[in-house]
C-alpha cells in the first residue's frame, strides 16, 4: 500500500517549493489547491452550493467562480469561511481519495494540503510534514513576492490554523527561514528517511 504523506504550512511558509522538490525526487502529489479549482468548477454541486449560500455575486458572467469576491467575503467572516469549507471540503476529500486509488499501490503519496490540519486529515496520514516559517517572513513574503497589502496577508494568516496547532500535528518539521537551497537540502534528508525501510 501506498505510504500516506501529509503536506501542510501557513500560507507563504514555502510548502510549494518543497511539494515541487518532493515531485521531482518521485513522490505522487495531489495538489488540494488544484484539487479546490476543480470541485467548484461550472456545472459542479459545490460551485451550485456557493451560489446559493453566497449570491450571485460570487459568480462572474461566465459562470465561473469569482474568487476575489467570494474571498472578501469570507476571510472576513468567519462564520461565512466555516460555511464555505462545510461545502468544499467533502468534495476535495472524495476527489483527493480518487487520486490516491489511481496512483497505485507503491510508492509514496503526498496530500499536499495548506488546510491539512483544518480538516483533521493529519490523522489519516502515516507521516505529515509541516513547513514553518515564522509569521514575520510570511508577512513579507506575502507583501514583498505577491503585493498583497499587509491588511489582507494577516486576514489570511488568521483565516488558517495557528502556526502551534499546525506544527503540533507534524512528524516532520521543515523550518524554511534560509535559502532555497537549504529547503532543498533538508527536503531531500526528509526524502530518504521517508524511502528507507523502517523510517517513520
Amino acid at each position: 500500500m501506498a505510504r500516506r504523506v501529509g503536506l501542510t504550512g501557513g500560507i507563504a511558509s514555502g510548502k510549494s517549493t518543497v511539494s515541487a522538490r518532493l515531485a521531482a525526487l518521485g513522490a505522487t502529489i495531489i495538489d488540494y489547491d488544484r484539487l479546490a479549482r476543480e470541485v467548484v468548477e461550472p456545472g459542479s454541486p459545490a460551485l451550485d452550493l456557493i451560489a446559493q449560500r453566497f449570491g450571485a455575486g460570487v459568480i462572474t458572467p461566465e459562470g465561473t467562480l469569482d474568487r476575489p469576491a467570494l474571498g472578501a467575503l469570507v476571510f472576513a467572516d468567519p462564520a461565512a469561511l466555516k460555511d464555505l469549507e462545510a461545502i468544499t471540503h467533502p468534495a476535495i476529500r472524495d476527489l483527493a481519495a480518487e487520486r490516491e486509488q489511481q496512483a497505485g499501490p507503491d510508492g509514496i503519496v503526498v496530500h499536499d494540503n495548506p488546510l491539512l490540519v483544518e480538516m483533521g486529515a493529519a490523522a489519516a496520514c502515516d507521516v505529515v510534514i509541516v513547513v514553518d516559517a515564522p509569521e514575520e517572513l510570511q508577512l513579507a513574503r506575502m507583501v514583498g513576492d505577491r503585493g498583497m497589502s499587509e491588511a489582507d496577508a494577516r486576514a489570511r494568516i488568521a483565516a488558517q490554523a495557528s502556526r502551534d496547532q499546525r506544527n503540533a500535528a507534524a512528524d516532520v518539521l521543515i523550518e524554511n527561514t534560509g535559502t532555497r537551497e537549504q529547503l532543498s537540502a533538508r527536503v531531500d534528508e526528509v526524502w530518504k528517511d521517508l524511502v528507507e525501510p523502517g523510517a517513520r
